[in-house]
């Protein structure tokens, strides 16, 4: 069966999804230290979270890019995820979905989330034919992830560390079974028609 073009998957539980996010040390050590975003955290810019593990591989590169070092697993409650869905605004323009130019622009400022859709990645951090969800975060969105909908912040720089070694050694079947297991993040239609592109 064909993969669909947009659908959310994820690490989830009955209560929660795990996003990602990659920081330098001095911001992702303390987090995964206190299991909250330390005071250096700027909380007045857009933060952007992934359900991918691998597009966060993809952007950080396994964890070795400059200020991306320590890559994050943060659990937050699907309550809140959800909330982030219904409130966001696609981060770019789409006809026929958005009934004119101007009217998504508008809605773009006013959200407190936005949405993009990515090429998803593979265990070599190739573009696949279908898309990632990408989450952005601000205002509002990012005071209630920082201080409501965080349940836990763990530090899996080192799998990604050990992914990556496998991969490069020639093994993606070992490399394949570390990972994260994401599957389909059952959301309805109605929360998904406005943030399809």
């Amino acid at each position: 069966m064909e993969e669909p073009q947009h659908r959310i998957r994820a690490l989830h539980t009955v209560s929660t999804v795990t996003v990602y996010q990659a920081y330098p040390p001095e911001i992702g050590v303390p987090a995964v230290r206190q299991g909250r975003f330390p005071t250096a955290w700027k909380r007045d810019r857009m933060t952007w979270v992934k359900p991918s593990f691998l597009w966060m591989m993809y952007r950080s590169g396994w964890g070795t890019k400059t200020g991306q070092e320590t890559v994050l697993a943060v659990e937050v409650t699907r309550d809140g995820f959800e909330w982030a869905l219904r409130h966001a605004c696609l981060s770019s323009y789409v006809r026929g979905l958005h009934s004119d130019r101007s009217a998504w622009q508008r809605q773009l400022k006013r959200a407190p989330t936005r949405v993009q859709w990515d090429p998803e990645r593979d265990l070599r951090l190739q573009p696949l034919p279908h898309r990632s969800l990408q989450l952005g975060l601000s205002g509002e969105a990012v005071r209630r992830y920082a201080d409501e909908w965080t349940v836990s912040i763990s530090d899996v720089t080192p799998l990604a560390h050990e992914i990556h070694t496998l991969v490069s050694s020639g093994d993606p079947d070992s490399a394949a079974r570390l990972l994260p297991k994401e599957r389909t993040y059952p959301v309805s239609d109605e929360l998904m028609t406005h943030l399809r592109s």
